[in-house]
């Protein structure tokens, strides 16, 4: 099931217009290649948040040996 990208209603994936309000919905090959976007765009997000993750690790370790010890 898809949804209209003009008027928002649901309706069965493969249409070319909305039933609701008449407007031409993408073709499979736009879609796939928007699928496949997001997928690199998720991909590269989980990679920055790994390695925003590892910058504050590495932060928090140098906060530690910076501290003087009695």
């Amino acid at each position: 099931m898809g949804f209209c990208i003009s008027c928002g209603q649901q309706h069965q994936d493969g249409i070319r217009f909305c039933r609701f309000c008449g407007n031409q919905q993408p073709g499979e090959q736009l879609l796939a290649r928007l699928r496949h976007e997001a997928e690199q765009i998720h991909y590269m997000r989980l990679q920055a948040q790994a390695l925003a993750q590892q910058q504050q690790q590495q932060y928090q370790q140098n906060q530690y040996n910076q501290q003087p010890r009695w």
